[in-house]
């Protein structure tokens, strides 16, 4: 049998959470009919990545959004203070950042800006072109200015490598 990885987005408490799903199919044509089991999670990249341990990954991935804070802000905390943290540009402390970090969904504004960080609006969204991982370096090593530990604050990935279609798929096509 074939293992065939579906990635889909669940609506669920208001949230978007970026889920694969797994199921075992004889065939290579996508139905919707059988069981479908939830293998990983990934409202935020490199979340999930950076601050679960691998003895852990299955636990994250499998946690309702709303027993992510209380499952894995200890261990969040404990990863922050390897890495120095004590606040960030948002003012949070370790355990309000971790809590914010372990509840990994990408929250949507319903009326106002989308973007994932833009000096104003935090984690209302998320616009193609936001440089996702530049904004979670400088929320965890930028420090209360964001100016701190600048050589860790920023990946140096300024831009998509092709330009972003002006209509739906959105997606630049493949090379």
């Amino acid at each position: 049998m074939k293992n065939l990885n579906r990635t889909f987005f669940a609506l669920s408490l208001g949230a978007i959470s970026l889920i694969s799903c797994k199921k075992d199919k004889q065939e290579d044509n996508f139905d919707t009919a059988g069981t479908y089991v939830q293998v990983d999670q990934m409202g935020r990249p490199a979340i999930n990545t950076v601050f679960v341990n691998s003895a852990r990954k299955n636990e994250f991935n499998t946690t309702i959004p709303t027993a992510m804070n209380a499952a894995f802000n200890a261990q969040f905390q404990t990863v922050l203070s390897g890495f120095g943290y004590t606040t960030n540009i948002l003012s949070l402390d370790k355990a309000s950042f971790a809590g914010v970090l372990a509840t990994d969904v990408l929250n949507v504004s319903m009326n106002g800006t989308t973007s994932f960080y833009d000096g104003t609006n935090v984690l209302t969204g998320r616009a193609l072109s936001d440089d996702v991982i530049t904004t979670e370096l400088t929320l965890i090593f930028g420090g209360a200015d964001g100016a701190q530990n600048p050589g860790l604050s920023d990946d140096h990935v300024d831009a998509n490598d092709k330009a972003f279609l002006a209509s739906f798929p959105y997606l630049a096509s493949p090379w």
